[in-house]
């Protein structure tokens, strides 16, 4: 039996178990299904042509032929909000910069099959090009202030470690041998979102914007980062980089560094305990405005804004007061200001900071990004007197947003011929006054789309995950499903979360899980005081950081029918010991290595309280998860089923941890069998 239900859960890609609650009336128009998830659409990477008159984005669809998303270039007009495909042929097309005058458009595209490659198109005639034959997917692109020059970060291959006694045997000619063996000596050897690395690291490259061979600026293994910023006579080029020994053990050693073409010198600028980044030089040159801060090894650090001499001398924090992290800056075009991006009580928010350091906020409420859960996110672009950038609300994806000449239009509307003619759940704010200390804790309720106040329906607490990061009021497809299958959906920015300062976040600092769980027990109980939830019938589910606080929970009360804890981390040592993130866990979110604290370790680990859990628990991880690797939802899945407890263990294949919704029968199938779970155990 328990075979034939995994096997029911990763077969219903396209269909929801219920798709409304037992006994509730039809809406007018249909719900969201998972089988829409194929043809939802988004903006993203806004990049204003120099004079102000068009944008160009990318606008991310999905292929349900491969399922995979696709993205392609589109342009649209600044006054009009009309717009044209520009790349939308066969292949994926991104990260679009336009050159200094404008006339041409550098962007990254696989139109060609096998790697990315960088590709210039002419405005005037149409015309494109692929400029270089690169072994590697270009980064950062830059154009150089004459438009002669393009620089990139491309990943370049070096010597790794052989470890060989004596010559290898001779492969017969036609045979099929084994791949050889892997070999790593350094602690960063395999990232989430890559896989296992091969030897080498990203370099600074540059080429003629009419195409050539590419030439490389930087050797060595170091982490070099973008984005590349040329000096205003083109003979030099700043960018952020660890390249003191011990990088890749104090995430704190970056730096920003200048390299001069002539004689291929690096220079660095910024030295103190901890990172610096993003390099933005002035239009004038004389200034470079940059991200960071001072590393204190808290769980969280606000990311401030700065300015700086050229050569790095007298640097000053700008917007002091702003008890938020900033996380883009642009310059103005006329050098006296600077546009920064940041995330204010779950809403991302743009705003002019003058050169004295005063910010002005600017109308403009930012969103975009992932599409399953409702995280804080958006991009932005400004240039010629335009401001352009995209924008979710809580029942559409991201748009695109133009102001220009004090005029602001909604420039594209691509999801409105399907949700259009969909019942989505309206999302309400829900302030909570925590149990612990009576602080507010912010909280959003997603009801059913034929909700109605009178009846008792059942609850879903979703979790965020990082802890660090923040939920906002944007649309989100896994609490559109779950709402359309007859639940209230509930999440929250429990102690911990961002874009409330430094001081929320710094709550939990060393203490995670701990206090944000009774913020989350707050929230489900003032949710319950509305009158209208069935408290027989509650349930809880989270990723990553919301997948640790679901296993939490469930060790602690017994109140929930049944849990999803998806992708968690169950059991602190090994996952400090097997992720790709081991600094952070064993130096930041913990004082000391695991070896040397397993107590404290272990009185962290959800797994420490699984002899307490009596809740049927579905554990769910992609299949190439490094963040939050496979055996620690396998350890918790097999305590479980030691234990007695019903359970069951959904596996997304192929899914890293950052990817688990990336395609969406994947998104949709994953939804669907939190969803199955639930009814399963659900009073009727």
């Amino acid at each position: 039996m328990k075979r034939q239900f995994i096997a029911a859960l990763l077969a219903g890609a396209m269909i929801l178990a219920t798709p409304l609650a037992a006994g509730a009336e039809s809406p007018a128009r249909p719900v969201l299904t998972p089988a829409d998830l194929f043809s939802l659409e988004q903006a993203s990477e806004p990049q204003v042509r120099p004079n102000g008159r068009q944008v160009v984005y990318v606008r991310v669809s999905n292929d349900i032929t491969t399922d995979r998303a696709r993205h392609s270039l589109w342009l649209a007009d600044a006054d009009t909000g009309a717009q044209q495909p520009l790349v939308a042929g066969p292949g994926n097309h991104m990260s679009p910069r336009w050159s200094p005058d404008g006339r041409r458009l550098a962007y990254v595209s696989t139109a060609e099959g096998g790697a990315p490659q960088l590709f210039v198109r002419w405005m005037d005639t149409g015309a494109t090009a692929r400029i270089a034959t690169l072994e590697n997917a270009p980064d950062a692109i830059s154009w150089s202030p004459d438009g002669r020059s393009i620089a990139f970060l491309m990943f370049t291959a070096a010597e790794g470690l052989k470890l060989a006694n004596g010559p290898a045997p001779a492969k017969p000619e036609g045979a099929t041998w084994a791949e050889p063996l892997r070999i790593f000596d350094g602690l960063r050897y395999r990232t989430d979102s890559e896989g296992y690395l091969k030897p080498g690291a990203a370099q600074i490259h540059v080429v003629s914007a009419e195409g050539g061979a590419p030439r490389r600026l930087t050797s060595g293994a170091f982490d070099n980062q973008g984005p590349l910023s040329w000096s205003r006579d083109g003979t030099k080029i700043l960018f952020s980089s660890a390249r003191e020994p011990g990088w890749e053990r104090d995430p704190g050693l970056v730096d920003l560094y200048e390299l001069t073409f002539a004689s291929g010198g690096i220079r660095r600028l910024t030295d103190r305990v901890g990172p610096d980044m993003a390099p933005a030089l002035s239009p004038d040159g004389t200034q470079i405005a940059y991200l960071g801060y001072d590393d204190r090894k808290a769980a969280y650090n606000d990311t401030h804004l700065y300015l700086a001499q050229a050569d790095g001398s007298a640097p000053r924090r700008l917007a002091a007061d702003l008890d938020r992290s900033v996380d883009d800056v642009r310059w103005a075009a006329d050098g006296r200001s600077l546009i920064i991006q940041y995330v204010d009580e779950g809403v991302t928010r743009l705003g002019r900071v003058d050169l004295a350091g005063k910010l002005t906020p600017i109308p403009a409420d930012l969103g975009g990004g992932g599409l399953d859960r409702p995280y804080s996110g958006g991009a932005f672009d400004a240039a010629g007197g335009t401001l352009a950038w995209t924008r979710t609300t809580t029942q559409r994806p991201a748009d695109l947003m133009i102001q220009r000449a004090g005029r602001t239009i909604q420039a594209t509307r691509l999801n409105e011929d399907l949700l259009g003619d969909r019942t989505l759940g309206k999302v309400d704010y829900l302030p909570v006054n925590s149990s612990i200390d009576g602080r507010t804790v912010p909280a959003w309720l997603v009801y059913p789309p034929n909700f109605d106040p009178k009846k008792t329906w059942p609850l879903i607490l979703e979790i965020h995950g990082g802890p660090n990061t923040s939920y906002g009021p944007t649309f989100a497809t896994d609490m559109q499903l779950y709402a359309a299958a007859g639940y209230v959906v509930l999440y929250i920015n429990p102690r911990g979360s961002t874009s409330y300062g430094e001081a929320f976040a710094g709550l939990i600092d060393k203490n995670y899980p701990g206090p944000d769980y009774d913020d989350l027990m707050s929230a489900v109980d003032a949710a319950i005081a509305r009158g209208f939830v069935d408290e027989r019938n509650l349930f809880v589910t989270g990723g990553s950081g919301g997948g640790v606080l679901t296993s939490w929970i469930i060790g602690k009360t017994d109140r929930f029918r049944a849990a999803a804890p998806q992708k968690p981390v169950i059991n602190w040592t090994t996952e400090a010991l097997t992720s790709d993130i081991p600094v952070l866990t064993a130096g930041y979110w913990f004082a000391k290595p695991p070896w040397e604290d397993q107590a404290g370790y272990w009185a962290r680990s959800p797994l420490s309280l699984v002899g307490n859990v009596k809740t049927p628990t579905l554990v769910v991880v992609g299949e190439r998860d490094y963040r939050t690797p496979v055996s620690e939802s396998e350890q918790y899945y097999q305590a479980l089923q030691l234990r007695g407890v019903p359970s069951a263990l959904v596996i997304v294949p192929g899914a890293s941890h950052g990817g688990i919704a990336a395609r969406p029968s994947q998104s949709g199938a994953k939804a669907s069998a939190v969803l199955a779970w639930f009814e399963k155990y659900r009073v009727k």
